[in-house]
C-alpha cells in the first residue's frame, strides 16, 4: 500500500496551492471521491489480515479527516478571498472632496415661514396646525361671516362635491380655522401663531389660487390693543431687521374682530423696490383686531370673562416685501434659476442671535 504520510503530504500540499474552487474542488474528488486515492485505499483494508488492517485502519481514517479539514479550510479561505476582492472592487470612497457650495436651496416661503415662527417662538408663542379642507362652521360660521358674505360665494371659494346630508367640505380660505378648534379644544389662555397654506379663487400679479398665511392668537382675560400694537411692533423690528419701525393703524372691519384694524409701515418706494422703515410713503402688511364677542361664544366661551387680539398676514407678500422678488406667481412656477437666484441654502437656518436672513 502506498506511504500514507507521502499522499498526506502531496495532497496537503495540492491543496494549499488550488488557486480557485474549481481547482479544489477537482483535488476533493481526485482524494475523496468514488474512485479517489484515499477511498481505494479505504476499501483495500477489506484484503488485508487483520493484524494489518488494525495497524492501518486509523492511520487512513487520521488522512480522511485531515484532508477534508484541509479542503474545508482552503475553501472557507477562497470564498473569503472573493468576498474581499468583490468588497474592494465596490468601495466607495467617502473621502472626496465635497462640492464648493450646496446645490440644493430653500424656498423663500419656507424661510420666510421659519424666520416668522422663530420670532413669535421667542415671544412664547406656540405653533399650531390645522387640516386643509375643513366645514363651513370652522371657515365662516364660527368666524361670525354671515350667509349674504361674497366670501362664501364658489367664485371666491374651492367648494368639494356635496356629501349625501347637503353639506359641503371646502379649502380653507384663511387659517382662522386653526383659531376656532384650538379655542374649542384647549381652555385659555392662548397664545399661538398659525402658518399654513390656503385657497381661494384669484390669480394675477399679486394673487395666487393657493398662498401662504399665518395668523395669531391671543385669549385671555386682561389682554387688551396695546398688548397687540406692542407684539406687532415687536415682531416688525426683529423680521426686517430694524431697531425702529413706524407704524400706523387704520380702523378697518373684519367680521371677526372688533374693532378691527389695518396696519401700515412707513417706506419708500423707489422704482420696484420698496425700502421699509423709512420715508414717507405707508405700505400695508396686515389686518388685526380684538376677537370678537360673537366668535368667542362659537368657541364656547363666555365674552365678558375672556377677551383676546388676533392678526393674519400672507407670507408670501411679505416675502416678496423683505427679499424685493416682484411677481408673486414665480413662486410656484418651480424655475431652477429663480429659486438659485432667490432661494436659500439648507443650513441658513433663521435664528434671532444668528440673523433671520442672509
Amino acid at each position: 500500500m502506498q506511504d500514507i504520510e507521502k499522499l498526506e503530504l502531496e495532497l496537503l500540499e495540492s491543496i494549499g496551492k488550488a488557486s480557485d474552487m474549481e481547482a479544489l474542488e477537482a483535488l476533493r474528488i481526485s482524494a475523496l471521491g468514488k474512485k479517489g486515492s484515499v477511498s481505494l485505499m479505504m476499501r483495500g483494508l477489506g484484503q488485508m489480515d487483520p493484524t494489518e488492517r488494525q495497524a492501518i485502519a486509523p492511520k487512513l481514517n487520521k488522512l480522511k479527516t485531515t484532508v477534508s479539514d484541509a479542503v474545508d479550510h482552503a475553501k472557507a479561505s477562497l470564498n473569503a478571498a472573493a468576498l474581499n476582492h468583490k468588497l474592494a472592487a465596490e468601495r466607495v470612497d467617502m473621502t472626496l472632496p465635497v462640492r464648493p457650495e450646496a446645490m440644493g436651496r430653500i424656498h423663500p416661503i419656507s424661510q420666510v415661514m421659519d424666520e416668522i415662527t422663530e420670532i413669535f417662538a421667542d415671544m412664547g408663542f406656540d405653533i399650531a396646525e390645522g387640516p386643509d379642507i375643513d366645514d363651513d362652521f370652522h371657515n365662516f360660521t364660527a368666524l361670525n361671516i354671515p350667509p349674504e358674505h361674497p366670501a362664501r360665494q364658489m367664485h371666491d371659494t374651492f367648494y368639494l362635491p356635496e356629501k349625501e346630508d347637503g353639506s359641503r367640505q371646502l379649502l380653507r380660505t384663511h387659517t382662522s380655522t386653526v383659531q376656532i378648534r384650538t379655542m374649542q379644544s384647549k381652555k385659555p389662555p392662548h397664545r399661538i401663531v398659525v402658518p399654513g397654506r390656503t385657497f381661494r379663487c384669484d390669480s394675477d400679479q399679486t394673487h395666487t389660487p393657493m398662498f401662504h398665511q399665518i395668523e395669531g392668537l391671543v385669549i385671555d382675560k386682561t389682554s387688551h390693543m396695546g398688548h397687540l400694537k406692542g407684539v406687532l411692533a415687536e415682531f416688525c423690528k426683529a423680521f426686517f431687521e430694524l431697531d425702529e419701525v413706524t407704524m400706523r393703524f387704520r380702523p378697518s372691519y373684519f367680521p371677526f374682530t372688533e374693532p378691527s384694524a389695518e396696519m401700515d409701515i412707513k417706506c419708500t418706494f423707489a422704482g420696484d423696490h420698496v425700502k421699509v422703515g423709512e420715508g414717507d410713503d405707508w405700505l400695508e402688511i396686515l389686518g388685526c383686531g380684538m376677537v370678537n364677542p360673537r366668535v368667542l361664544v362659537h368657541c364656547g366661551l363666555d365674552p365678558n370673562e375672556y377677551q383676546g387680539f388676533a392678526w393674519g398676514m400672507g407670507i408670501d407678500r411679505i416675502a416678496m416685501l423683505k427679499y424685493g422678488i416682484p411677481d408673486l406667481r414665480a413662486f410656484f412656477d418651480a424655475d431652477l434659476r429663480w429659486l438659485k437666484h432667490y432661494g436659500f441654502v439648507p443650513l441658513d437656518v433663521p435664528t434671532l442671535g444668528g440673523g433671520l436672513s442672509r
